[in-house]
């Protein structure tokens, strides 16, 4: 039997964004039930079924993403006749940070399962006074005139995904790019927007605040844990 979610009375709210940044769950639909689950600390004790939220999550922003693609009109042949359709033009290179990533990534390929991925192995170096990120290793199709996702389900301070793309760009400039985060901080979403003006941004929810750690609140702990088991 599943475990009840945990009742929050509070009605949580958005504060003000830069243009340019989509929240799927301003307004109620199954991705708010997804994100409830997430967050949920009983919940959150199945590891297999917190990878599925954050798959489903990805198909939905993917899904969202899509809308904002390009299309060529055809016609395709049915048993019975024929019907006007729209094609994707062009399916997006999808690319993620390693390890938490990798079952939000899941979501995106679940969709645009002809697109090739990128991979970037980014981390943040703790005990330092100022957030600093270590990036080891990355790999990417070329980006030149490409449709580029990058997908990280936390969006705390923003400096990993900004590196990180940043790092990206010699592999080419990509002609569209859009950012896709789970759970955002305002911190977050606000310096993204800043360094990276041409990217659109969709997120989850954008919470509260970062904390002097620089950790999202209420956020939902360590993702990379949760969907993988703890690290030493």
């Amino acid at each position: 039997m599943d475990a009840p979610l945990t009742s929050t009375p509070a009605t949580p709210t958005t504060p003000a964004l830069p243009e340019r940044v989509h929240v799927v769950c301003a307004a109620p639909s199954i991705a708010n039930h997804f994100l409830a689950e997430l967050r949920d600390v009983d919940i959150q004790k199945d590891s297999l079924r917190f990878r599925r939220n954050l798959q489903r999550l990805g198909e939905i922003i993917a899904c969202r993403i899509s809308a904002q693609l390009s299309y060529t009109p055809q016609v395709v042949r049915t048993s019975l006749g024929e019907a006007p359709s729209q094609l994707l033009r062009d399916f997006p290179v999808l690319a993620t940070v390693l390890r938490a990533g990798l079952p939000f990534h899941q979501g995106f390929l679940n969709y645009f399962d002809q697109s090739p991925s990128a991979f970037a192995a980014a981390y943040r170096i703790e005990g330092t006074a100022q957030v600093q990120v270590q990036l080891d290793y990355l790999t990417a199709p070329s980006l030149d005139e490409r449709v580029l996702i990058l997908a990280d389900p936390m969006l705390a301070t923003g400096k990993s995904l900004v590196q990180t793309y940043r790092a990206m760009l010699r592999f080419g400039t990509p002609r569209q790019v859009h950012i896709a985060a789970v759970i955002a901080s305002p911190e977050g979403v606000a310096y993204v927007a800043r360094e990276i003006p041409e990217a659109t941004l969709w997120v989850a929810a954008v919470d509260e605040k970062l904390n002097e750690q620089a950790y999202i609140i209420p956020g939902l702990g360590d993702a990379g844990d949760l969907a993988f088991g703890s690290k030493i």
